[in-house]
This record gives structure tokens, C-alpha cells and sequence, in this order.
């Protein structure tokens, strides 16, 4: 191999680089804080150059995508497992922190099997738009670590989603934020994020993956901090001889742990779930404000699963100023765009957010909006008629008058109390309860427990009698097909 002609090309990849103004940027600032925007991933340093060129090839090409995405290759592996294996490209971590992680992971297979359940529902997407980027496929396990792929997940230091965004980085990097709609529980957008992100630190620390990792972890500051600590102390400045607080230490690991149970699951007696090489879920643009439980219906879903793939919404509707898009499971998508073309604009319901005023009432705002007090409070989920300055309420608004009947509300019913049995909750009363207070306690209608329950609403309820609660009791908010007075 001519290695001068090799290093002639580095020099002027070098060249051509500082003639356009490229630059990386320093690692100054904090998680909270990027000066930057993202740049883009480049193609592994080819692994038979030496070490002294590859390590020029590396830092000189740190902003040029060198890697196109093959979709025809991509979809030639048998399963996700498979095409994540053959993306694995970061290097091996010296560490023995590696082994003691993945045999933790691989004593909790409870754990590891809740997780990949989960991973179900999005891994095919945050693979594919991984190695659209061509960066490392280990960069796909990553929500394993942050968030073992709970979208909704939300943490003590206020992180959130799959990729666990803070506030003030979800916004540095476009994460929409507001009363009906949190970006960083989007699956889409905050994958998009977390790329970005993920690729200017790895254009901040030279190429190095170990280092941006762990700067997305404990911010690049901090790293840059303890880097230069070491450099002044004449000690080395890879990631594992870093000092850094022990979650960033065991962070890497972990990653590097999980990537080596994908890579040999029998070495570890783990059993991956079967997760195929297909998309599970397609986008589907609903044009405007929709309740989830009308777009469930429409589809014949259950509006739990639904939401499961939607967790950006918050208010169980979809933000009347947009995104208007939903997530649907890809068999259902040709379903709901035929129901939406004949769902009439009126059973759409469309929310309204009322912020309450000083000295306003429940009746008050029910009479504006021209609904009942006890819709309004089913609704919001309210206990009582009580309010305070400044609180939020959810007003579903519709070309009829809306009344309990109409009313729908959101939550999923939950209770340290009761027990599950036959797919229905029971519930044993307590001193004190009544039918209104056991119906707003899990979120469903009076009328429904004595049907339920072979009840009427006047009955006086025993110490200790028990009360089935349905789980489908309380699907969405969501107008009913018959008239408000039938």
C-alpha cells in the first residue's frame, strides 16, 4: 500500500477543510448548555491504516459523511438483533466494569424481558435512523441505558423520554414543550434530538465514542474539565481513566455490557425477544386537533396501545396548534386514514386549555364553555369543585352541548387497593366511600359502577363490600355516537 499517496490525501482533506472554515467545537459547556449545532456522524476509520494516520484520518474528516444508508441491505437481515450486530463498530472498553454489568443484566432476565418487550415498539425506528447517519449501531441501545425504553419515562433531575432530555437541552434542540405536548416524549422527534446531540459530541471529543458518551451523560463541560485535570497531571485522557462521578463511570459500561449481550446472547444465557426487522408503527398526518380515543376507535385498538407509541401527547389529544400527526401500529395505517376521512369535524372533539382566572368558579367556566360542572370535573379528573389561580383545565369543546354522559375521562384508572381478577379491578370499599367518590377515584362514571355492580345510584354502599371495575370503563375522552340526552 503507498502510504504516501494515503497521507497526500489526509493532507488535503486537511486543506480543503480549513479553506471552508470547519472547526470543532471546544468541550466547554455543560449538558444544559451547547453553543453548537449538531454535525454530522462520519464512517469508522478504516481498521488497516496505522495508528498515526488513522488517528489524523479521524480528527481531519470529524464533520464529512462519508457513509450512505443501503435500505435494501438494511432490510436483508433476518431480525433487529441481526442488523444490530453487523452496525457495532465502537471500540472495545478496557474495563473490567464491562463484565460486571452484563452480568447483572443477565442475572435479571425479569428486567431484560421487560425492556426488550418494550424495545418492541421502537427499536426498528432508532436503528434505522442510526444507521441512516451511519453511526454506531451500539448508539441504538442507548434508551436501554437511559430509560430501558420507557418513552414516558421521567426522572428525579427532571429528564424525560426515551433518550432522558432535560428541559432546557430538549429545547436547545427543537424539542417542542407546552400544556398538551411534550417533545422529548416523542419517539420521532426526540431520536432526531438525541442524534444531533450525540454526533456534535462526538465531533467535540475527536472521535472519540467512550468521551461523548459520557459527556452526554454528565455534560461535556464536565468532561472537558476532568480531561484537562488529567493532561495537566500527566495522565491519560481516555474515558476510563477519568475522574468522574460514579453514574458517568458505570454509564459507558453499561452500554458496552448490553452491546456484548446482543453480540453473544448464549454467553450469557440471555434470550432476546423476537423482535422482526420491520417497521411496527407508521406516521399518519390527522390535519388537525384529535382525541386519541376517537383515532383508537377508528382503528379498533385499544387506546392504552395507542398512547404507548403517542406518550408526546399528554393530554390524551393531540396539541391544537400541532405537530397534527400520529403514530399508528403500520397494519392500522390504511384503517385510520379511511376513518378520518369520514369522521365528520364535530366528533373530532376539539380541547380548549382554560387557565383559571382569579376568583373564577367551576360554575362559571362550565357555563362559558357551555357544559356541565360534573363533565368539566370528569374531564380534568377533579375531586371536587374547588379551584386555584392559575390551574390548568381541559375544556373538550364540541358543536353540541357536552354533559357527563358525552365525557370521557383520560387517566388510566389505578389504585394500591384493588385487585385484578377476570381483567376487572376489584375494589373494597372504605369507610366513608361512596359511588362518586369510588367513580372519580378510577376515573369512570357512576352510571357504569352500578351496572357494573347491579346497583342503584341511591344505594347505600356496605364496609368492606367489593365493586368490579372495568378496565375499558374509562377509555379516552371522547364524544359518544348517541345524542347527550339519550
Amino acid at each position: 500500500m503507498d502510504w504516501k499517496k494515503i497521507k497526500y490525501q489526509v493532507l488535503s482533506v486537511v486543506l480543503l477543510l480549513a479553506m471552508a472554515g470547519c472547526a470543532t467545537t471546544s468541550p466547554e459547556t455543560d449538558r444544559t448548555v451547547k453553543d453548537s449545532a449538531p454535525a454530522v456522524a462520519i464512517q469508522p476509520v478504516a481498521k488497516d491504516l496505522p495508528a498515526s494516520v488513522a488517528a489524523t484520518t479521524a480528527k481531519s474528516e470529524s464533520s464529512i459523511a462519508l457513509v450512505t444508508f443501503d435500505e435494501a441491505a438494511a432490510r436483508s437481515h433476518p431480525d433487529i438483533w441481526a442488523r444490530i450486530r453487523a452496525g457495532f463498530s465502537i471500540k472495545p472498553l478496557d474495563s473490567p466494569l464491562v463484565e460486571r454489568e452484563a452480568r447483572w443484566f443477565a442475572n435479571n432476565p425479569e428486567y431484560m424481558q421487560r425492556m426488550m418487550e418494550r424495545a418492541k415498539l421502537y427499536l426498528y425506528y432508532i436503528v434505522d435512523e442510526v444507521e441512516k447517519r451511519g453511526m454506531p449501531m451500539e448508539i441504538a441501545l442507548l434508551p436501554a441505558i437511559e430509560s430501558a425504553y420507557k418513552a414516558n419515562a421521567y426522572s428525579r433531575a427532571r429528564a424525560s423520554g426515551l433518550w432522558q432530555f432535560i428541559p432546557s437541552t430538549g429545547r436547545l434542540y427543537g424539542l417542542k414543550a407546552n400544556w398538551w405536548y411534550d417533545g422529548r416524549r416523542d419517539v420521532q422527534a426526540s431520536t432526531q434530538a438525541a442524534l444531533d446531540y450525540l454526533e456534535k459530541l462526538y465531533n467535540d471529543f475527536d472521535g472519540d465514542w467512550h468521551l461523548a458518551l459520557a459527556a452526554y451523560n454528565a455534560g461535556e463541560g464536565k468532561v472537558g474539565r476532568m480531561m484537562k485535570y488529567n493532561e495537566r497531571k500527566g495522565k491519560s485522557t481516555e474515558y476510563q481513566h477519568l475522574k468522574l462521578k460514579r453514574e458517568t463511570q458505570h454509564y459507558v459500561p453499561k452500554l458496552m455490557a448490553m452491546a456484548s449481550i446482543v453480540a453473544d446472547p448464549a454467553k450469557y444465557g440471555v434470550q432476546l425477544a423476537e423482535i422482526p426487522n420491520e417497521p411496527y408503527f407508521a406516521r399518519v398526518d390527522t390535519g388537525s386537533q384529535v382525541d386519541l380515543g376517537v383515532v383508537a376507535k377508528l382503528m379498533d385498538l385499544p387506546v392504552d396501545d395507542l398512547h404507548d407509541i403517542n406518550p408526546g401527547y399528554t393530554r390524551w389529544a393531540t396539541d391544537p396548534n400541532g405537530p397534527h400527526h400520529l403514530l399508528v401500529p403500520a397494519d392500522k395505517k390504511e384503517a385510520l386514514i379511511a376513518g378520518l376521512i369520514n369522521l365528520p369535524a364535530s366528533e373530532r372533539i376539539q380541547w380548549q386549555h382554560h387557565a383559571v382566572k382569579r376568583g373564577e368558579t367551576m360554575h362559571q367556566i362550565s357555563r362559558r364553555y357551555n357544559l356541565s360542572v360534573e363533565a368539566l370535573r370528569t374531564a380534568n379528573n377533579l375531586h371536587s369543585t374547588l379551584l386555584r389561580t392559575g390551574q390548568d383545565l381541559l375544556i373538550p369543546m364540541s358543536s353540541r352541548p357536552i354533559t357527563v354522559a358525552a365525557v370521557r375521562t383520560t387517566y388510566r384508572a389505578s389504585s394500591s387497593r384493588s385487585s385484578t381478577r377476570g381483567g376487572a379491578a376489584v375494589h373494597r370499599v372504605r369507610r366513608g366511600e361512596t359511588l362518586s367518590s369510588i367513580a372519580r377515584r378510577y376515573n369512570v362514571l357512576i352510571t357504569q359502577l352500578t351496572k357494573w355492580n347491579f346497583l342503584q345510584v341511591k344505594d347505600v354502599l356496605r364496609l368492606g363490600q367489593r365493586l368490579k371495575i372495568k378496565p375499558s370503563g374509562a377509555p379516552t375522552t371522547s364524544i359518544e355516537n348517541s345524542t347527550p340526552n339519550s
